[in-house]
């Protein structure tokens, strides 16, 4: 247990069933120590606030007035995705404290940041399934199902695209618009979802996302305005979805299984008045059983779902086993045809009036001179019948031909007639047209149809493509199960519905396709007429497959209402958020049935399809919006595993989401935007004000104006975080740029899109150096445009370089706009020059890390690649210290240029002693999927190790160069008077080290006549002293309780003779070096070697900077600096990276 962040001046009381140990510092942060037991008595004089609270073993309390419990295994929950607060930013137990022995010189950082151990662990053990309803203790936990790409995604996709279009209008659809047609139709409608699958894959696999489909892709992708007005327009499109399956599943019913009988209001159900009428009645009545059902029983629909599903793929193999099973044809479904015209079913189809007294007496009346003789006496001669029926004669025909026939050739053109035409094989006028008169039993056009009008009744079948995406939380693993379900499933879709128009075309009848509700084969379903082996095999598969689907919308659907209700962003819907004890959306599920009622009173497939089809679109054209701006606008959390997208085809997508809705119907599609706009709008009030200029330029500047004003709501969302970079720059003595290179590295960078500022401080007086500083920002400015960066230069101009760039940290950038990450290059000369260098370098880090802002540090700048240069090889990440994920980030961002696409990222973490490395790899590489970052992971294990003498000895040089400027610094004319001579590098330099009885009188003898001072300040031109070469095997032994002392002797070095190694002994154990500093010292070495040996061939090493000292001081700034140029001496281009102090990458969506 760990208690974080506690605030001052209170008390804070736990109740433990467990003894932990505790120590309290002197920020009042309460860690685990074994030295301490937590009893109650220690805990009343802790100055915590008084909170009350229960806490398990294995737990997290951040310790805030609003206090929240948070288990540890679940720790990872905190990177939301959504801007932690001041008491989340990167906090770690500080159990992570204790221990590290090896990393000693990130000691402050692990206060503060977790080690990558327990972050890593952590993260890696998320899970987005859904979490237990609210007052529900007893309910057993939420177990993900691990579905795989099949079960998951594939099988789901293809029960919810193949729906109720594909058994009673495909038949239909072939014979009114032909082959061609058809074919253009279907391939239309499937490329419109193949593109938006592809878009919704990328989208998907750019991250975690929990249930919620498209609205919570698009609402993640394009804001909660867009995401709200999408979310319900799908929310509609489900729900009306249904009631096209309810009134599809009646029509099956009462048209194909039952007939006439089932009739409420007549026996014509062929007349529109009783068939819709009859529609309406039992959808309503069907509506409400599987309300009920879905109210009782979700698991009833879950289970019912299979049976669907089998049904569907039953039903289409049987239809492809008939079509080459009646390869010939089969008299299933003969036809009677009246000259050219189709005749609904008959007895007996023959001109005959005792044969077939009932088609004779439809179109002949007896004359009067012959009323009185019975009906099997009469003769046609007795008759006066219609021009037609007398200039015609009734003959049989095939109805399934078969593909062996000439059908195919028949159906490839368009059949397009006025609503009450006879349908007729014939294209003359005289034929089709009845000329006002009644129909008789002649099967006539329902409808006037169209390409366009055909398009949005048959889009509907081919929705359906987000049931993957909505199952994320249950599958496997959804980065790769998802984009290949999804299109597998579409394309397996597609070319079912594509082959379906070419086997329909060249099997069945032209007359019989056209046909739409099977009058002239008594009522039966024409595709049942091809299957094998039954027809009434597809009538019961296609009507139980259809409830199933209208079941599954019905249950989706209020889930969808309650996850928009539960965002919060369309008030009137907070009621409907509640859900029941058995967390169920009771309240949403009867807004939907509502809804849903209001689309069965349509009663009409034909009628309720365009209107469906459009709110299917919109949302699919945001989808592939998304997509296309994600990708345009190359934010750095978009990192999709799927890379077989682009903005182009995306852009496509949405141009014929648009054309459909416009084609199919242009009210309907008027309709559904103006819904979206009205939600849009409603979304955008309540949270923006929106601003208009006058004018191109006041429209921009309004435009600038109203998005500054936006960002300045809060800290941008971790996904939408990039480097906002801060170039601290330093001017020779012509005011040009020095480390041109700098601001090359913040243009490899731009692949984050942020805003560049290249700043200068110009030491002077303000009033009087105003021409210098014009000079400074003309200099940037070319720099700037030269390197191709996007941004502004900025000069400031003050007497100390240190308050400058704290005066720039704190104030450059504009409301949202600001900075958030500085580039500050390495001081190269910071051990020859006696300047403030050392210490304006260190203070900036400070400053830097006091204004929560991201650090960069780039060693070797001159070594960096040119823009124009290609480097081929390893990026290799040393990560340490978890800082919010900008060490995973970087690297990324480098590889969007070309400068270094061609890298391969490595990382590299270190294991201690108490550290699983096993696990800690299979972590790692976990949280990198996650995160779609390809990178070769390895873990180093780091073993508590005994001190080296040439740590020892390489820290006690350090300090007692320290000493020797400090004193330098306090006597100028000492120094002044100081021959040029320099310590000899062949020897063990602290051979020629006297210390003086005077403490304040060091002074250097023995020193070269040839060199200065220079040398001894920097001493790493000499390969470490002389002595990194030929490191001692010898040991020291360190330990607390000695505070510094030595255990052992000092390592022997070949002496050049006894006098002078007698010499030196006093005066070694007279000025031991600085516990601290030793075991600092002890990290950067061992450090440093690990990484040498692992990345000396890297073409860039990124490690965690450590932070630098709390303590403020020139001596502490330099060893710090010493540390710092241990720990990365041998490397040719390093990356020291510091994080603000907030998460920056996440594995959402």
């Amino acid at each position: 247990m760990s208690l974080l962040g506690s605030p001052e001046g209170t008390r804070f009381q736990v109740d433990m069933d467990d003894k932990t140990s505790l120590y309290i510092d002197n920020d009042t942060r309460v860690a685990p120590l074994k030295e301490t037991l937590l009893e109650p008595s220690n805990l009343e004089s802790l100055p915590l606030s008084e909170v009350e609270m229960s806490i398990s073993s294995n737990s997290v309390v951040t310790a805030t007035p609003d206090s929240t419990f948070v288990p540890l295994d679940n720790y990872a929950a905190m990177d939301t995705g959504e801007p932690p607060g001041e008491d989340q930013m990167l906090r770690a137990p500080d159990s992570s404290v204790v221990g590290h022995s090896n990393l000693f010189l990130y000691h402050d950082e692990f206060k503060e940041r977790p080690a990558i151990a327990s972050a890593i662990n952590s993260i890696t053990n998320y899970s987005s399934a859904i979490p237990l309803a609210p007052g529900d203790p007893d309910a057993k936990p939420v177990e993900k199902a691990n579905l795989g790409t099949i079960m998951g995604v594939y099988l789901p996709c293809l029960q919810n695209i193949f729906g109720v279009i594909l058994f009673i209008r495909l038949t239909w659809i072939v014979g009114t618009c032909g082959v061609i047609e058809g074919f253009l139709v279907v391939l239309v409608c499937c490329s419109v979802t193949m593109i938006t699958c592809i878009s919704m894959s990328a989208i998907a696999t750019n991250g975690v996302v929990p249930a919620g489909g498209s609205y919570f892709m698009i609402s993640r992708a394009l804001g909660p305005e867009f995401g709200g007005a999408v979310g319900i327009l799908f929310y509609i499109g489900t729900t009306f979805a249904g009631a096209m399956y309810i009134i599809g599943a009646v029509e099956i019913a009462m048209v194909y299984l039952i007939g006439p009988d089932m009739s409420l209001f007549g026996p014509d159900i062929n007349d529109d008045f009783v068939k819709f009428n009859n529609y309406r009645v039992y959808g309503t009545l069907l509506l409400i059983c599987m309300g009920t059902i879905v109210f009782l029983g979700v698991k009833f629909v879950n289970k019912f779902a299979a049976v669907a599903l089998f049904c569907v793929i039953g039903s289409i193999v049987s239809i492809f086993v008939g079509v080459f099973v009646n390869i010939h044809g089969n008299d299933k479904a003969p036809l009677c045809l009246l000259g050219t015209r189709l005749l609904s079913k008959v007895a007996n189809c023959t001109k005959d009036p005792v044969a077939s007294p009932d088609v004779w007496n439809m179109y002949c009346d007896r004359l009067s001179n012959y009323t009185d003789i019975p009906m099997n006496e009469t003769t046609p001669d007795m008759y006066k019948c219609e021009e037609y029926f007398e200039a015609n004669v009734m003959n049989i025909t095939q109805g399934i031909q078969g593909m062996s026939s000439d059908a195919f050739y028949r159906n490839l053109r368009n059949k397009y007639y006025d609503a009450g035409t006879a349908i007729s094989s014939s294209p003359l006028e005289t034929e089709y047209n009845l000329g006002g008169k009644p129909a008789k039993n002649q099967v006539t056009v329902d409808i006037l149809a169209s390409f366009t009008l055909i398009v949005g009744i048959f889009f509907p079948s081919v929705t359906g493509i987000m049931a993957g995406s909505n199952r994320s939380g249950d599958l496997a693993d959804p980065q790769a199960s998802i984009p290949v379900g999804t299109l597998c499933a579409c394309l397996t879709t597609s070319i079912t519905y594509l082959s379906s128009i070419l086997f329909f075309g060249a099997t069945v009848d032209p007359l019989l396709l056209r046909d739409k509700f099977g009058q002239s084969i008594g009522g039966s379903l024409v595709i049942g007429n091809v299957a094998w082996p039954h027809p009434k095999v597809i009538e019961i598969g296609s009507l139980l497959s259809t409830i199933g689907a209208g079941l599954q919308s019905l249950t989706g659907a209020p889930r969808l209402l309650q996850s928009i209700a539960k965002d919060g962003i369309i008030p009137f819907l907070e009621p409907v958020a509640v859900v029941s004890s058995r967390n169920e959306p009771v309240r949403a599920l009867m807004l939907t049935i509502c809804i849903c009622q209001i689309a069965v009173l349509i009663g009409n497939v034909d009628a309720i399809a365009p209107l469906l089809s459009m709110f299917f679109l919109m949302c699919y054209m945001f989808v592939n919006l998304a997509c296309a701006l994600q990708t345009l606008l190359r934010t750095p959390n978009w990192r999709p595993r799927f890379k077989y997208y682009h903005w182009s085809l995306s852009l496509v997508g949405v141009g014929l989401c648009l054309a459909v809705m416009f084609m199919s119907s242009w009210y309907f599609a008027l309709i559904a935007m103006f819904i979206a706009g009205v939600v849009y709008k409603y979304i955008e009030y309540r949270g923006a004000e929106k601003e208009w200029g006058d004018g191109i330029r006041g429209l921009a500047l309004s435009a600038a104006r109203f998005s500054l004003l936006r960002l300045e709501d809060g800290p941008p969302h971790t996904k939408n975080w990039r480097p906002q970079i801060l170039i601290m720059c330093k001017m020779d003595e012509k005011l040009n740029v020095k480390h041109k290179r700098l601001f090359t590295l913040a243009s490899q960078l731009k692949a984050g899109k942020g805003l560049t500022i290249g700043c200068t401080v110009v030491q002077g007086e303000f009033g009087k150096m105003y021409g210098e500083s014009q000079a400074a920002r003309q200099s940037l400015k070319q720099v700037i445009e030269t390197e191709q960066v996007k941004g502004f230069p900025e000069v400031v101009v003050n007497e100390s370089i240190t308050d400058g760039i704290c005066h720039m940290i704190q104030t450059s950038g504009l409301g949202g706009m600001k900075p958030n990450t500085v580039i500050l290059g390495w001081p190269n000369t910071w051990r020859k020059k006696e300047d403030d260098g050392t210490q304006v370098f260190v203070n900036a880090i400070r400053n830097a890390a006091n204004g929560k802002m991201a650090l960069l540090v780039p060693k070797g700048i001159q070594r960096f690649p040119d823009t124009g240069d290609s480097v081929k090889g390893n990026i290799d990440i040393w990560w340490i210290v978890h800082d919010g994920g900008l060490l995973m980030l970087l690297p990324f961002l480098l590889k969007q240029h070309r400068t270094w696409r061609k890298c391969r990222l490595r990382i590299f973490t270190v294991a201690q002693v108490e550290d699983n490395s096993i696990q800690m790899k299979k972590d790692l590489k976990t949280f990198l999927y996650q995160l779609r970052i390809d990178a070769d992971v390895e873990v180093v294990e780091m073993h508590d190790s005994d001190v080296s003498a040439y740590t020892y000895e390489r820290t006690l040089i350090m300090e007692q160069r320290n000493e020797m400027l400090h004193d330098m610094r306090l006597k100028q004319k000492t120094r002044a008077k100081m021959p040029g001579r320099r310590l000899s590098l062949n020897e063990n330099p602290l051979y020629q080290m006297k210390i003086k009885g005077d403490p304040g009188s060091t002074l250097v003898e023995d020193i070269s006549q040839s060199n200065s001072i220079d040398n001894l300040l920097d001493p790493s031109r000499h390969q470490d002293l002389g002595i990194s070469m030929q490191k001692s095997p010898n040991k020291v032994k360190f330990s607390e309780e000695l505070n510094g002392d030595v255990e052992d002797d000092m390592p022997p070095y070949p002496e050049v003779n006894n006098k002078a190694h007698n010499h030196v002994k006093p005066a070694m154990e007279s000025i031991p070096p600085e516990n601290a500093n030793v075991r600092r010292m002890h990290t950067a070495v061992k450090l440093n070697e690990v990484i040498v040996a692992k990345s000396h061939e890297a073409k860039l090493v990124i490690l965690n900077l450590p932070g630098p000292p709390k303590v403020m001081g020139k001596d502490k700034d330099c060893s710090y600096m010493e540390f710092l140029e241990v720990l990365t001496e041998g490397l040719e281009r390093v990356l020291m990276v510091r994080g603000g102090g907030r998460e920056v990458i996440t594995i959402y969506s």
